[in-house]
């Protein structure tokens, strides 16, 4: 019945311009949702109906059961990039992107460096920064090292 419903609402909307739900959803897709819904409702109904039983028994319905597990996979599928993406995002959060402004000298000086080590400057840069000590007394500096890919 409910399906039956939101089939109808939501079909009379995608026909008119009215506002959905407090989120905006693609009206086509949510009309085929409706649409499969009511549809897999009307199954599981008739299922009930041919077996008789008085209330639904998901580990009774074979064909249910195959659905739910390919849900599942998909949502799963669906979700580890989903996961990896906003880790990534928070790694990028605690990054810092800056643009230097170098005297003529220090600048050629990093431009050799990176020519000769084959890095980009920003690279070298990069490492000259995660190299960085300071000192008890507010001294910065900066331990040898060679850059390295």
């Amino acid at each position: 019945m409910e399906a039956a419903v939101r089939e109808r609402e939501t079909a009379e909307r995608l026909r008119g311009n009215g506002s959905f739900y407090k989120f905006e959803m693609d009206r086509e897709r949510l009309a085929v949702i409706w649409l499969a819904k009511h549809a897999e409702w009307q199954r599981v109904r008739d299922l009930m109906t041919a077996l008789g039983w008085s209330m639904y028994e998901p580990e009774q319905d074979a064909q249910g059961s195959v659905w739910a597990r390919e849900r599942e996979q998909r949502l799963t599928g669906a979700l580890t990039p989903q996961a990896a993406s906003e880790e990534r995002g928070r790694e990028e959060a605690d990054e810092l992107r800056a643009e230097v402004w170098l005297s003529a000298a220090a600048g050629r000086l990093l431009q050799t460096v990176a020519y000769r080590t084959g890095l980009p400057p920003s690279v070298v840069l990069a490492q000259l920064a995660e190299r960085t000590v300071i000192g008890e007394d507010g001294t910065v500096s900066v331990l040898p090292f060679t850059p390295s890919q």
